[in-house]
């Protein structure tokens, strides 16, 4: 058995040529049997007529057309393997040249010796193309995935330094939250907001919390008498600065309307009853995330807006994904604008300098954006900052920055981004 090509094997025994590719015999008489066997035996030479005529008909005395027709029916056998190629050679004879590009053909061979006689015989260049390729559907597959999307969100922030805040006639240092580049991060961006001679809260004794600045927002969101490792979940203060004029926010004030304003009937509020136990639940549990945060502007209707966050696992990282807002002002002059957003999502772990966070990428399947009857002037900033949202967005990208048992912080998509302390709640569905 001669191997012509790593797919292509000649028996002269038997007298035929076996396609390996197609599984195809080829039969060849007697003479083209011994014609072919002399010509591989000396590949590439050129060989007289004279030797050929031995080879083919011994002990024979034929005419030289006999050879003719002979090379002429073994070179139409040998036509659909091109790189198999039989050459006249004018006044000299005949040669055999087997061409080295016979791989082309090795993703129909079985033969795993064959495999390998063709990846050795592959030029340097084509070996080097094709890890290039190679390479490259690699790198496409990598760039285009959605855990190189995740990473490439979290590398967007830095969490290195720590802002000093006074809240309340109390100053606690929290960890900064802030877009790479961002050179305008000065603790006053955040502390201007806040009248220094109105800056007390009764019964404050200390807090902790995050502050974070996207470049064009600045907010806090912290736990009154909190600690590192847990937050009661009581009195949580989330403020978002959306303007750079100094808002001027009476903390006293402000500490008695946020009561009123919390304990309102509330257009986002939660009305599934929690359980206290999941023993015996078997099918869907929502955990469910929610706060206030509100946006101080000089001269303006306080405006809270009342943020929810749901998630309802179906595989251990990934589940369903309901997130809403809903956008009032202190004396109910804007009827809500209420914003909603349904979607898949995927749970990553993913490290902020020395913080570890969880990341949650949201496809977008739904949006929801309910136009209000009546927006006051101290609210149109929100529906149209909303509304370019709405809009826009299909793939979104939450953040869970901290979380204990009672409590969590997230950094939300809204209006750019906020950081907002929020209560947990395990509901039963």
């Amino acid at each position: 058995m001669v191997k012509v090509t790593p797919y292509l094997e000649f028996d002269q025994e038997a007298q035929q040529l076996h396609d390996r590719v197609s599984d195809c015999k080829i039969h060849l008489t007697f003479s083209e049997s011994a014609v072919l066997g002399y010509l591989l035996a000396t590949p590439d030479a050129i060989v007289a007529k004279e030797a050929l005529l031995a080879a083919g008909w011994p002990d024979r005395v034929v005419a030289a057309t006999s050879l003719t027709q002979c090379i002429s029916t073994l070179r139409k056998k040998l036509e659909p393997f091109t790189e198999v190629q039989l050459k006249t050679v004018a006044r000299r004879g005949y040669q055999l040249h087997i061409s080295p590009k016979s791989h082309v053909k090795m993703l129909a061979v079985n033969d795993a010796e064959s495999i390998k006689e063709a990846l050795i015989d592959v030029s340097l260049m084509v070996k080097i193309g094709g890890i290039v390729v190679a390479l490259a559907i690699i790198a496409w597959l990598w760039y285009s995935s959605d855990y190189h999307k995740v990473i490439q969100q979290a590398g967007l922030w830095d969490a290195s330094e720590q802002v000093d805040i006074n809240l309340g006639g109390q100053q606690e240092s929290l960890t900064l939250l802030a877009k790479q580049g961002d050179y305008s991060k000065h603790e006053s961006m955040w502390q201007k907001h806040i009248a220094p001679e109105f800056n007390f809260i009764k019964g404050m004794q200390g807090f902790s919390g995050f502050a974070l600045s996207d470049g064009n927002h600045y907010s806090l969101a912290t736990c009154p008498d909190g600690s590192n490792d847990a937050c009661s979940g009581e009195n949580l203060i989330n403020i978002a600065a959306i303007d750079k004029t100094p808002a001027g926010l009476n903390m006293i004030e402000f500490s008695e309307l946020r009561q009123v304003m919390e304990n309102r009937i509330r257009y986002n509020r939660l009305l599934i009853p929690k359980s206290e136990s999941f023993a015996d639940i078997s099918d869907v549990v929502e955990h469910h995330y929610h706060g206030d945060v509100y946006f101080p502007v000089a001269n303006e209707l306080l405006v809270r807006a009342d943020v929810s966050v749901s998630l309802v696992y179906e595989e251990p990282l990934a589940g369903n994904f309901y997130s809403s807002a809903c956008i009032t002002d202190q004396d109910c002059l804007t009827t809500p604008i209420k914003y909603q957003v349904r979607g898949q999502f995927v749970q990553y772990k993913q490290s902020i300098g020395e913080l570890e966070v969880d990341v949650f990428h949201v496809k977008v399947t739904q949006k929801d954006l309910k136009k209000p009857e009546v927006v006051s002037d101290s609210a149109m900033h929100f529906y149209r900052e909303i509304r370019k949202h709405n809009i826009r967005d299909e793939e979104m990208f939450y953040y869970r920055i901290y979380r204990d048992d009672k409590t969590a912080v997230w950094v939300v998509p809204l209006l750019g981004n906020l950081v907002a302390w929020t209560k947990y709640d395990k509901v039963a569905l």
